[in-house]
């Protein structure tokens, strides 16, 4: 089972929820799909055990072939090519490896050559697998990392909890397509509740099910929960804003492991999620 953690943008507790999920589970799989910014493993301290580059394919021209046709020119739908002063010129951040311009050459000018990107590090946090894509500074995409990452540490028979990058991007569609579930972490603000819409709509057009934990919820109007209640999303948790949460929480400390209480939160919630999806999977077949 796969369930995905998201939400509209950064700071809302996203990764809290993540970890909390993979550390109450008897055994997980915990990947961290932030590749720009991965701070799961300050949380669970892994110790490393292989660590993988993850690596694109970019086109490599041979200029004394090149006869200056511009069939790849033409060919390619991202403008990562241009014939400039009578060679081609390849735009790296911009390729999308398809290999599409090697293929259309008639000269055989352009072959491919690897470039690394970022890295996976893998490792073990008590009963956790923790698995993390780390982008190289200034790359554009981080979308193969992502790709790698769940394609070569996911089975069926495994729980997985996905962290998936804030915001909406490619590089979240990516994160969440093969979800069995959702979660939506969103903060007690209207700017919070904007930022739910967001995801809420991405969720609902890949049909994944999805359901909502509020974070730093306070006794007073919570425009998220509000938002929830008139659009008919199920809230699986709640977490009350806890000056005592928040200092656990910048240490780095998971607090189901520190804190009975959190830790019932948060086993509840993962028992909701295995039994929806259960029951989903029941129905269809």
């Amino acid at each position: 089972m796969k369930i995905a953690v998201l939400s509209g943008k950064g700071g809302t507790g996203k990764t809290l929820v993540s970890v909390n999920l993979a550390s109450v589970a008897e055994k997980a799989n915990y990947m961290d799909c932030d590749v720009e910014e991965p701070n799961g493993h300050l949380f669970f301290k892994p110790m490393i055990e292989h660590v993988e580059s993850v690596k694109v394919k970019i086109p490599n021209i041979n200029n004394e072939k090149c006869t200056g046709c511009r069939k790849c020119v033409d060919f390619c739908r991202f403008n990562a090519l241009a014939y400039v002063n009578h060679s081609i010129k390849v735009f790296e951040d911009v390729c999308h490896s398809c290999g599409g311009c090697m293929l259309v050459c008639p000269e055989n000018a352009i072959t491919e050559r690897e470039k690394p990107i970022g890295t996976i590090e893998r490792g073990t946090s008590e009963k956790v697998q923790v698995h993390t894509g780390i982008l190289n500074m200034g790359e554009a995409s981080g979308v193969p990392i992502v790709k790698q990452l769940i394609k070569n540490e996911t089975r069926d028979d495994q729980l997985v909890i996905i962290d998936a990058p804030p915001g909406s991007a490619c590089i979240v569609m990516e994160s969440i397509k093969d979800a069995d579930y959702c979660v939506l972490v969103a903060e007690p603000t209207i700017f919070g509740t904007q930022n739910l819409s967001m995801v809420h709509e991405l969720v609902e057009l890949f049909e994944i099910p999805f359901g909502v934990v509020l974070n730093k919820c306070l006794d007073e109007d919570n425009p998220a929960e509000s938002y929830c209640n008139d659009h008919r999303i199920n809230i699986i948790g709640k977490i009350k804003y806890n000056q005592n949460l928040a200092v656990l929480n910048s240490r780095g400390e998971i607090v189901s492991r520190i804190d009975p209480q959190y830790q019932t939160i948060f086993k509840l919630i993962l028992e909701h999620i295995v039994e929806e999806v259960g029951y989903a999977t029941t129905s269809r077949t």
